[in-house]
């Protein structure tokens, strides 16, 4: 019943971010079609170069439009629903976990659901167009996509949030983390066969760029249940590691004595 609760007051949340968004329709609006063209930009880029040339290290247009379906939609679920997960750094150094260390919540869920994004629906958008230009649009090759979508936002998601909490050690790392966020994302996006060595290890173990692009990619593409499985235990590995550096560096948190009014 406990985690029951806890999913509920998680969905509870998101329903009132929602609800706070939708008061200022024209902004939440035109930062949606902003994203959208921005990701567009992006992707015809990759479509005049796919014109030139015909394949890069294994991948032809119809896997970069599955690449691009999996990370923007992955993006747009993480940080649409988790919107307080790229702010973690920041409210840590500003002493501003204060007001969630007084409420009878588990702090962690409460403090990364406790805001929306907002240009991120744009990614999420731009996702489900983008998997629509695949054609694969059978039953099995959705539920494929869904799944390692979901999982590969699940690793999105908490390695902003441990990145974040890197704060409790180090001061403000607000820059770090999201230079370290924008590297797991730049890197994701580049067909996997151009990194080789030492790039390809990191890519799969200290930023795991891998399993949010090349990984889902082959789930999709070839129907490949061990690369879902390995997906699985990466997200749920990576929720660990979560979990265990923000309880540690919680233990070293001092209260910023400042009065913050969340509405």
């Amino acid at each position: 019943m406990g985690i029951v609760g806890e999913m509920r007051f998680v969905g509870h949340l998101m329903r009132l971010n929602l609800a706070s968004n939708m008061e200022y329709r024209a902004s939440f609006v035109s930062q949606i079609v902003g994203m959208l063209i921005n990701n567009g930009i992006y992707f015809v880029f990759w479509l005049l170069f796919f014109d030139r040339f015909q394949e890069v290290r294994g991948y032809r247009i119809d896997e970069i439009y599955l690449l691009f379906a999996v990370f923007t939609l992955a993006f747009g679920m993480a940080f649409t629903f988790a919107g307080n997960a790229l702010e973690v750094a920041g409210l840590i150094a500003q002493g501003r976990l204060d007001y969630y260390l007084t409420l009878p919540r588990p702090i962690l869920p409460h403090l990364i659901f406790s805001r929306m994004g907002q240009s991120t629906v744009g990614d999420l958008t731009f996702g489900v167009l983008a998997y629509l230009f695949t054609g694969r649009l059978d039953l099995v090759s959705i539920g494929l996509f869904v799944a390692a979508t979901l999982l590969a936002a699940v690793i999105f998601a908490t390695f902003a949030v441990t990145t974040g909490a890197l704060a409790f050690f180090f001061g403000n790392t607000a820059q770090l983390s999201s230079h370290l966020v924008q590297a797991l994302g730049s890197f994701a996006l580049y067909p996997f066969g151009l990194y080789q060595g030492a790039a390809r290890l990191i890519l799969l173990t200290v930023i795991p760029s891998a399993f949010i692009g090349a990984v889902p990619v082959q789930v999709v593409q070839l129907r490949d249940g061990g690369a879902l499985v390995l997906l699985a235990g990466v997200a749920i590995l990576s929720a660990i590691v979560m979990v265990g550096v923000f309880r540690v560096g919680l233990r070293r948190y001092e209260s910023g004595s400042a009065i913050n009014i969340n509405i």
